[in-house]
């Protein structure tokens, strides 16, 4: 419980950052909370919010997201073992899959005690995460421009987190710099988001050259 509600509160810092970003991109303040309640996924809802601030289409800022949502799958079939029960209980348990969260559960050897360290992180990530984007959304048009106070740095910063991981194989090295290079192809000439689609193509020789089906 202590460690959940230390990575929850450390979250909400972080979705007071996402409050001021969203607002600063154009959503209304009821939009951006609606979308931490609904969404509730970080990196998607950041993808999102980067591509709509800088003038991207709502199918481009949509397939960004949905393309860092997708590890939520592989997340959710690892944890099904532990999450078991009834459909709604199930569904709800969805809902709260987060990078965060998987962690926590997976990172203990007892299915119980994995299943207990799930539902007490889920909870605590959600409730601050959308405390903090209340926050943020309220005080963004008070506290000024995202880049003057320098929030904008927490996209950044965030992806940077997510990709580190993935970056210690010579397979997810090599994935990243081909993703970096379509992105930089292509940044001057298509509207906002199509690089960040477009850069995923660069998993491919990877998975080709593994010829593992997972």
């Amino acid at each position: 419980m202590r460690d959940a509600l230390t990575l929850g509160v450390t979250v909400g810092v972080f979705g007071v950052s996402f409050g001021v970003l969203a607002v600063g991109a154009g959503l209304s303040p009821a939009l951006a909370c609606g979308m931490s309640l609904l969404v509730f996924t970080g990196g998607s809802q950041l993808a999102a919010v980067a591509v709509i601030g800088a003038g991207g289409t709502f199918p481009a800022a949509l397939g960004s997201a949905l393309l860092l949502g997708l590890r939520n799958i592989a997340y959710g079939v690892s944890l099904a073992p532990i999450l078991r029960g009834r459909l709604r209980t199930r569904l709800f348990a969805a809902h709260l899959v987060v990078d965060e969260s998987t962690a926590m559960a997976m990172a203990r050897d007892d299915a119980d005690e994995g299943r207990r360290a799930f539902w007490a992180s889920g909870f605590s990530l959600f409730v601050f995460w959308n405390l903090g984007t209340f926050v943020g959304a309220l005080a963004g048009t008070a506290l000024g421009s995202a880049q003057t106070l320098g929030l904008d740095a927490a996209l950044t910063a965030g992806f940077a987190a997510l990709l580190a991981p993935r970056l210690r194989s010579r397979d997810g090295l090599a994935a990243g710099a081909g993703g970096a290079l379509i992105a930089l192809a292509l940044l001057s000439f298509t509207a906002p988001g199509i690089p960040v689609i477009a850069a995923a193509l660069a998993v491919v020789p990877a998975l080709a050259r593994r010829g593992d089906p997972r």
